[in-house]
């Protein structure tokens, strides 16, 4: 009976984690890794939580407790890095972060003795990698995913005479140029290859986060704080290494910039895997091979993280062909490739469009995955009239068809005359 009632809490917090566009399927190894980041008590609590930003107040009348018992419960909580603490407007807030990008990093982003990281690296592993499901819902539902390729920005310096059309949010240092606070971490996805002994050579301590996520990591020592000039530099180490900016798919305030490897980073992973589900947007640029100049080196096949260069006979000779399907337009090949002429990257026919902010995203996930109600309804606590404009006017900057269909799932006839009225 005891181990009914505990597995009951933990199946509580995970119907509370899918009530957000990047749930986590639900099976027993789910429930292992809860029941290691979370105890019995946190997870019945957590499970009640609003899913927009609350306050200490707001916590205490979800829990039916007095306020100096529910923020010592929300700040042990955020420590452990599994609730996010910040200040907005003078106001302290927390907020449950999804598991990834979230929390499931979080725990592995410094060394700690307060859980077992070999167990967690073990379970993550078969749940990410074995069992799927999780996987391919995180990255393969809907059209607007969570994450986005920032352009190898060495390669484009190459581009000498180039008309590229390059905008500022398609550049990771811009993203660290523009932070209010920029914080760095250990790379969640080789850190946990490192406890099953199948890490590669590429920097560890690499995992950029900004703005507020990167003031609440920093102020609990999950990660280093540092300036735009320490920031800079760990980004031309990335270039070094060959490794794939891959960060949040907004244009404005982006939390994480992960620099990623084709062999142990998820993302990359689950690109090879389901590229032709789309599991990450593009950038905006594509390499183009010159069969007359290329010399059939390999370097770029080798530098790939996607598999999507691979080397052709043609003849005599050997040249590198591009599968556009597996491309995700990084660079990272123009980079390596020491002919001239021989490679280069051009603007994409189709521009690739990207969320304005993190709110326009999640409610773009959230249409796509029958999800929207979830963001406008939380019953667990009521929302601040700001927190719900910002949702409302997220949904009315949406194409005419998006709209209808906020109507139709919403079924709200508040938000119809809403949408209508700015049709």
């Amino acid at each position: 009976m005891a181990h009914a009632t505990s597995r009951h809490q933990y199946d509580r917090l995970t119907e509370r984690l899918n009530r957000f566009p990047q749930g986590a399927s639900p099976s027993d190894l789910l429930f292992k890794i809860l029941r290691i980041l979370f105890s019995e008590r946190e997870a019945e609590l957590v499970a009640q939580l609003p899913i927009r930003p609350f306050t200490v107040q707001k916590a205490a009348q979800v829990w039916k407790m007095n306020e100096k018992r529910a923020k010592l419960i929300l700040d042990k909580l955020a420590e452990r890095a599994l609730l996010m603490d910040f200040e907005e407007k003078g106001e302290y807030l927390y907020v449950l972060p999804p598991p990834m990008a979230g929390f499931f990093e979080f725990s592995l982003m410094r060394v700690r003795d307060d859980i077992d990281q070999k167990l967690l690296s073990e379970l993550f592993y078969q749940y990410l990698n074995v069992e799927e499901e999780f996987v391919r819902d995180l990255f393969t539902e809907g059209d607007t995913q969570l994450g986005r390729t920032f352009v190898n920005e060495p390669a484009l310096i190459q581009e000498v005479g180039a008309t590229l059309n390059v905008l500022d949010y398609e550049r990771a240092s811009e993203t660290i140029k523009t932070a209010t606070a920029m914080g760095v971490g250990m790379c969640y996805c080789r850190h946990k290859m490192m406890h099953l002994e199948r890490a590669c050579e590429a920097p560890i301590d690499i995992c950029m986060t900004f703005n507020t996520v990167a003031e609440a990591l920093t102020h609990h020592g999950h990660a280093r704080r540092v300036d735009v000039a320490e920031g800079l530099e760990l980004l031309d180490r990335a270039y070094e290494s060959n490794l794939v900016q891959f960060g949040e798919n907004v244009r404005e305030s982006v939390s994480f910039i992960c620099n990623c490897c084709g062999c142990c980073c998820e993302a990359l992973l689950a690109q090879k895997r389901f590229a032709v589900m789309d599991p990450i947007h593009t950038t905006n640029f594509i390499p183009v091979v010159d069969s007359d100049n290329c010399t059939g080196c390999g370097k770029c096949v080798k530098a790939c993280p996607v598999e999507a260069m691979t080397m052709e006979e043609s003849g005599k000779k050997k040249t590198a062909r591009l599968d556009a399907k597996l491309c995700l337009g990084c660079g990272v090949c123009v980079r390596v490739c020491q002919t001239d002429g021989a490679l280069r990257l051009e603007s994409r026919e189709q521009r690739v469009i990207t969320p304005l902010d993190s709110t326009h995203r999640a409610v773009l996930m959230a249409l796509e995955r029958g999800k929207l109600q979830n963001l406008i309804f939380d019953n667990q606590t009521l929302w601040s009239h700001r927190a719900l404009a910002a949702v409302l006017g997220a949904i009315l900057r949406l194409p005419p068809v998006k709209r209808v269909m906020a109507t139709e799932q919403v079924k709200s006839r508040y938000l119809e005359k809403l949408i209508s009225r700015y049709s």
